[in-house]
């Protein structure tokens, strides 16, 4: 997935307000970029560290910048967690080999209602098979070397996720939950339970469910992000 536009570097004034962000970049010019992240973007928000903004030329937005990357080092993340799906619906699109048995459905659909109140991020389905309720979460929390954790904060609507999916595999259905990791500093995911103790406990529930369980990392630079490799799971334990 390439972005639309160059992006253009600066330094991390602060991020507020959640959606908020100030950033002067290169040429001395300070300017406001909407951060979309809800997360708490633990060790990816200090001052001072070098970001990555793409210009905004859509008059129905109210800020000009968008925040994409974060460098940490020599590492790259991604900032953005709505880019996820846009990486994995290329991903799909093209049948990447090593999505074991998400490639050759016969048809993709994006943003599926379903349950209560919920949509499905990617609904997969083909003659023959099972239909697959796809959700992706963006993973960028890394507070040991290597080891990238989700969610980086409490969250209630990401538990309630994994409760539809359980659902569905209880219809009969094949359901995944696919972890994609944005920054290229990390070689397995596990879940942060000592963060979110409740996802941690719908995790597991959903998991006894049958819910499968993928993660990938991706590659990234101020030009794009893909996808690129499977990378292991740590079960709790």
């Amino acid at each position: 997935m390439r972005f639309a536009t160059p992006l253009v570097s600066g330094r991390l004034i602060r991020r507020y307000m959640r959606f908020l962000s100030d950033v002067e970049l290169d040429d001395g010019t300070v300017v406001k970029a909407h951060c979309p992240n809800p997360g708490s973007m633990i060790g990816i928000k200090d001052e001072g560290m070098r970001v990555w903004l793409e210009g905004n030329d859509d008059p129905k937005k109210k800020l000009d910048w968008g925040w994409r990357l974060a460098q940490v080092g020599d590492a790259f993340v991604g900032i953005d967690t709505g880019a996820a799906n846009g990486v994995v619906a290329q991903a799909l699109a093209k049948g990447l080999d090593g999505l074991d048995g998400l490639d050759g459905y016969d048809t993709i659909r994006p943003e599926v209602k379903y349950r209560e109140k919920s949509r499905v991020d990617f609904l997969l389905s083909g003659i023959g098979r099972r239909d697959c309720y796809l959700e992706v979460k963006s993973v960028t929390l890394m507070r040991t070397a290597g080891h990238a954790e989700f969610p980086d904060s409490v969250t209630a609507r990401g538990a309630k996720h994994l409760g539809d999916l359980a659902a569905m595999v209880e219809q009969g259905h094949r359901a995944v939950l696919l972890f994609l990791v944005q920054r290229t500093d990390c070689t397995h995911v596990s879940v942060a339970a000592d963060l979110d103790p409740t996802y941690a406990a719908a995790f597991a529930s959903a998991m006894d469910a049958g819910v499968e369980v993928m993660c990938f990392d991706c590659t990234i630079s101020p030009d794009g992000i893909t996808l690129a490799n499977r990378v292991p799971f740590d079960p709790p334990t």
